[in-house]
């Protein structure tokens, strides 16, 4: 075999057409092996002689996509000095651009022998794990462009890909539970007439499912444990693990795209699969332990922010050139619009403490592809000071956890809520404004994969996680749910009635709220998870979504109300401001009215007391389209219908008088205490003045046309 001296970059496998050129970091290497894999088990080792920078390589001619390969790295094996080196492991690449095989786990695949962890294990790992794979990069995208669809835009639809299209009625078998899936027609129908403008994918890295989980007969559905940064999940390829999910899942990215979707992917740089001391040796462990993982004073053990087991060294710069060349390849090379980070404050920790001016940061805020796609991040970690929600850069938008929070405890009753849901729905400038941030910074949401759906929201007060098989001891105990009376499933149509009003008035708020909604997968047909608040290991009916069979009227009709809301916000600059609220007029507008306003079901404008009343739980909102202060695309003047928003989070019936100077004739445009939610047709007619009685944990919608 040939073998030339070829080059430092890219790190990985690249493939040129006439051959590979390999390429792999390690600082704690004596020397490295690439170990050519063929079908009979066995393998052809070619040493890695050249090296610049930490940096082994080599180019083979003739080795074409689909090869699989790994390195082996012979190097110091002392566990106190943070060095796992161990040439009896066939490693990963972490460059690695399609991932083959799974890990079966077997005692080999691990550094030490069980019961042992103190000693040293030699047992050759290749036959139990997974192996790199040589890819072709070159893909026909055609006149495909990133949609760039706005902030102010956006409506997020965060989904599985497994678990969005598994039990879809229209799917071919085979396209179940696949990216091919995700591209089908009925689905990208489903997801256009829903008003969706996003895809906010679970995780599609590469990923591993734990040895804990596997040996109970469970699986690491989320997602949550990756171990190929670059590589496409192997198991949501319909056709073949040997390079087809590269293609796979360019093809699924660019029919989205002709749809005018984005695909925003959920991504996990803060920990890797190889877990704690007892985990593992697949990859970066056996690389270059020290300079991958954030070592504990003890260097044999991790320090652990994301309570998985270990955290990846943010202040290495291999190991954010590895994330940095990760995402920009993302984008480049698989044509996505953007990343949500998972534990995204554990990037932040630079040294100990959460930094918003880490390197990280810094990084990407300069980063000319990455700087300009969507960044959107899980502003928590489980670390010291890891609740950062509002502390994020400029450049970023969150997962606003307080306004979940919030609109959670205004509908379930709780008392002295109502000033805080005004800061929620008006786009949370108490965690914004202060950095020069706007609403849209917001990503707001009322349930998402972790936690109950909202079929569940309004089913349960209490997690049944027992088929996790931790004795229900897993998952959020305080959940802000309320069962409406019975818990778990019931027959008595005024129970089921009210739970239908209450997913109609999350939704409802939802939409009407400043900022960018996300709705979680199956939310718009009420999907249930029978209670499970943390299906991460449930890869079965529990967690994926159930449509709606025909006939199946309570399921259509909540869908219907969803696309109604959805498409209410998309028709109304007034829903979906750029800028914060003012509070007063806006000069140049014709009428002299407030931006916003706030009355009491009376009519009469809110008051500190009013807002501090502890039983208070019912407002009117007006929305003045004519005060819209933000100029459109061409500095055109925006204007708008204006809006009157009733809540009434109490259990009674109230009386709602609609405010006399701000509109003579309104019309109803929403109901959240009609079964339908939305009037036929066209809505009645209210006169200012007139009284309109709502029912208790309603929400009704007023238009006054422009």
């Amino acid at each position: 075999m040939q073998v030339w001296p070829g080059q430092t970059y890219p790190l990985g496998a690249t493939y040129d057409g006439a051959g590979t050129n390999f390429a792999v970091y390690s600082e704690a290497a004596d020397r490295i092996e690439l170990c050519l894999l063929h079908d009979d088990g066995s393998e052809t080792a070619v040493e890695l002689r050249e090296s610049d920078a930490f940096v082994r390589h080599a180019y083979l001619p003739g080795i074409m996509p689909g090869q699989r390969y790994g390195f082996r790295v012979h190097g110091p094996y002392e566990p106190e000095r943070g060095q796992r080196c161990n040439s009896a492991k066939l490693l990963l690449d972490p460059y690695a651009r399609a991932i083959s095989g799974a890990v079966e786990w077997d005692e080999s695949v691990y550094g030490y022998h069980f019961g042992k962890p103190d000693s040293r294990n030699d047992m050759d790992s290749a036959p139990h794990t997974m192996t790199s794979v040589v890819v072709n990069p070159y893909f026909d995208w055609g006149d495909d462009r990133l949609p760039r669809t706005e902030y102010h835009k956006t409506v997020l639809y965060e989904a599985h890909v497994k678990g969005l299209t598994m039990l879809h009625p229209e799917l071919p078998e085979e396209l179940r539970g696949t990216y091919a899936g995700l591209a089908h027609p009925a689905v990208i129908e489903h997801l256009t007439e829903l008003g969706v403008t996003a895809l906010e994918l679970m995780p599609v890295h590469q990923f591993v499912n734990d040895h804990r989980l596997v040996d109970a007969g469970l699986a690491n559905y989320w997602g949550y444990n990756t171990i190929g940064f670059f590589a496409p999940h192997n198991t949501y390829a319909s056709w073949g693990d040997r390079g087809e999910q590269v293609l796979e899942f360019k093809q699924a990215v660019k029919a989205l795209h002709q749809a005018g979707i984005e695909v925003i992917l959920d991504v996990v740089y803060n920990h890797t699969a190889e877990g704690n001391h007892l985990g593992p040796t697949l990859s970066f462990r056996g690389l270059d332990n020290a300079q991958y993982y954030r070592l504990a004073e003890d260097q044999r053990y991790y320090t652990d922010t994301t309570g998985t087991g270990n955290s990846l060294l943010m202040r290495s710069p291999h190991v954010l050139q590895l994330i940095m060349d990760s995402l920009r390849y993302w984008v480049t090379e698989m044509h996505v619009d953007g990343f949500r980070f998972d534990l995204a404050a554990t990037l932040a920790r630079q040294f100990h403490e959460v930094d918003r001016l880490s390197s990280f940061f810094d990084l990407v805020q300069q980063d000319p592809v990455v700087s300009q796609v969507k960044l959107i991040a899980e502003p928590w970690d489980v670390g010291e000071g890891g609740y950062q929600v509002g502390n994020f850069p400029p450049l970023w938008t969150e997962w606003n956890g307080k306004y979940r929070d919030t609109v959670r405890d205004l509908w379930r009753g709780e008392p002295r809520t109502l000033a805080e849901f005004a800061g929620r729905l008006t786009g949370s400038s108490d965690l914004y404004q202060d950095d020069g941030r706007r609403p849209l910074a917001s990503i707001n949401f009322t349930t998402c994969h972790d936690g109950f759906t909202l079929h569940d929201m309004v089913s349960y007060n209490d997690k049944h996680n027992e088929a996790n098989g931790e004795d229900n001891r897993d998952g959020e105990s305080h959940n802000r749910s309320w069962n409406c009376g019975v818990e778990g499933e019931t027959d008595d149509p005024e129970i089921i009635e009210l739970r239908n009003r209450q997913m109609r008035n999350f939704i409802a708020t939802l939409m009407l709220s400043q900022g960018v909604p996300m709705l979680s997968h199956g939310d718009e047909f009420s999907r249930t998870q029978g209670g499970n608040n943390n299906a991460y290991c449930q890869d079965n009916e529990v967690s994926w979504v159930r449509w709606p069979e025909p006939g199946a009227e309570t399921d259509r009709t909540m869908l219907e109300f969803t696309r109604a809301m959805v498409w209410l916000r998309r028709d109304h600059p007034v829903f979906r401001r750029r800028r914060f609220f003012h509070g007063r007029p806006v000069e140049g507008t014709h009428d002299d009215l407030s931006d916003i306003s706030w009355f009491t079901p009376e009519g009469g404008e809110m008051t500190q007391e009013d807002w501090q009343a502890a039983h208070a739980k019912a407002m009117t909102v007006f929305l003045n389209g004519h005060a819209i202060s933000e100029p459109g695309p061409r500095g055109e003047r925006i204007s708008d219908d204006s809006f009157l928003l009733m809540f009434n989070a109490s259990a009674e019936e109230l009386e709602f008088v609609v405010p006399v100077n701000h509109g003579r004739q309104w019309q109803v445009m929403v109901d959240t205490g009609r079964p339908e939610g939305v009037p036929p047709g066209q809505g009645e007619k209210v006169d200012g003045g007139e009284r309109i009685t709502m029912i208790g944990r309603s929400l009704t919608v007023l238009m006054r046309p422009a």
